[in-house]
């Protein structure tokens, strides 16, 4: 074993890359991958057509009306998994929420009859978080997310007639729309500051982006089921439902950016003495003359540091910000304790869909499982068992590589199936 980690299929980290990833990217782009990230990814928008994308049927496998219906009246959502939006403003909770009656009482449900009242006066409906609560965008959110290598969210727009929810504005994030129901006329603005990170949202420039809004569009459409819109952060965009409701998805990709980078770097810059140094007694910092020594050499403290950064450090920061951010595939709890009761080498098992991890050596010979939240410390003698698992090439418990019987081939699937790592297959 190397003294650096032990890659599983889609390398560092990456969970191993399914059709159904493929699948979902080509239901969102009528372009080849390649292209899309070349020509469109952080770039510039790109309109695909129902004609042109793979699936008939459009999106309503994902999300229908008869869905969102479901979800407002039987299922008990609470804030924050709903917003409600009227002449680009948010309608506060109190307006729509309450108990939920007895045994239910929690104040914040939404309230079925409270949202009717909201939708046929004119307010824009919005579902928020549903790639943690509808099982087919979970599914599709994270087959997306390995696809595109970012962690992923998904909300809904459901917006009456003729109605508009939002102001031009922009997102701090790239995005899908992806047309369910209805027609939407999107009007699409270049950037007044390209590449916005989270801190810069559009209300800090709320004046700039009317006035851009007020020029001719870049791009001028109107969306019919089944069509899809990718836009980049940054880019302006409003949207008016037609001349019947509108329902739409809006899956938000939350990728890093090398200002993360910076973030990281500087943090551990903290180790540098140098930089750690207080400034000179009586300083004042007001002034620009009397700092400016201590910028140029704060400065050249920090070019020098940065000159010695241990990628491998940084790449550590960032895998504890970037992993939690997208949740594996859900486990379901009866059933795996169930599995767990009548393991035996027979027992045939899978890799949790989604979950990414990394074995690195560990402390007297031992191996240590990194995953999204913990970290596992197991045998050393597990290690070719573990690959061989994790990477899917065995799944049958008898037949794993590297253990002198099947009563320690059942320990260690025990222990990943209670670990959530190993799923029955």
């Amino acid at each position: 074993m190397t003294a650096t980690h032990l890659d599983p299929p889609g390398g560092h980290g990456r969970p191993a890359v399914p059709s159904s990833a493929a699948d979902a990217l080509a239901r969102c782009v009528a372009v080849e991958p390649a292209k899309f990230a070349a020509d469109h990814w952080g770039r510039s928008p790109l309109l695909s057509r129902a004609a042109e994308l793979p699936n008939p049927a459009g999106f309503i496998d994902l999300l229908s009306p008869a869905d969102a219906d479901e979800l407002l009246s039987r299922r008990g959502l609470r804030t924050p998994f709903l917003r409600v939006a009227k002449e680009g403003e948010l309608v506060p909770a109190a307006r729509w929420t309450g108990g939920g009656g007895a045994g239910a009482e929690i104040g914040d449900q939404v309230l079925d009859e409270k949202i009717l009242a909201q939708y046929a006066d004119g307010a824009t409906l919005v579902l928020q978080g549903l790639h943690r609560i509808w099982p087919a965008l979970v599914d599709f959110a994270r087959d997306l997310g390995t696809a595109l290598a970012q962690p992923l969210q998904v909300n809904a727009y459901l917006t009456p007639a003729g109605n508009q929810g939002f102001a031009t504005h922009y997102d701090t994030h790239d995005v899908f729309v992806l047309q369910v129901d209805g027609r939407k006329h999107w009007r699409i603005h270049p950037p007044v500051l390209p590449d916005p990170l989270e801190r810069q949202p559009w209300g800090g420039r709320a004046d700039e982006v009317s006035a851009v809004a007020e020029g001719r569009p870049a791009l001028d459409v109107v969306l019919e089921p089944g069509d899809a819109l990718y836009l980049p952060r940054g880019w302006l965009h409003s949207a008016q439902a037609q001349e019947c409701s509108s329902l739409h998805l809006t899956v938000g990709i939350r990728a890093l950016t090398r200002y993360a980078l910076v973030e990281e770097l500087l943090a551990l810059a903290a180790e540098d003495a140098r930089l750690r140094a207080g400034l000179p007694f009586g300083v004042d910092v007001a002034d620009p003359d009397a700092i400016e020594p201590e910028v140029t050499e704060t400065v050249e403290a920090l070019r020098d540091w940065l000159l010695r950064a241990d990628p491998a450090a940084v790449a550590a920061r960032l895998r504890a910000r970037a992993w939690p951010a997208a949740r594996p595939a859900p486990i379901k709890p009866l059933a795996q304790a169930a599995a767990l009761a009548a393991l035996d080498a027979d027992s045939r098992v899978a890799p949790r869909a989604g979950l990414r991890w990394q074995l690195t050596p560990a402390a007297d010979g031992k191996v240590a499982l990194r995953l999204f939240d913990r970290t596992i410390t197991l045998p050393g003698t597990c290690e070719p068992a573990l690959r061989a698992l994790l990477a899917g090439e065995v799944t049958r418990v008898g037949d794993l590589p590297g253990l002198d019987d099947d009563a320690d081939r059942l320990v260690l699937t025990r222990r990943l199936l209670k670990e959530a790592v190993l799923t029955p297959a």
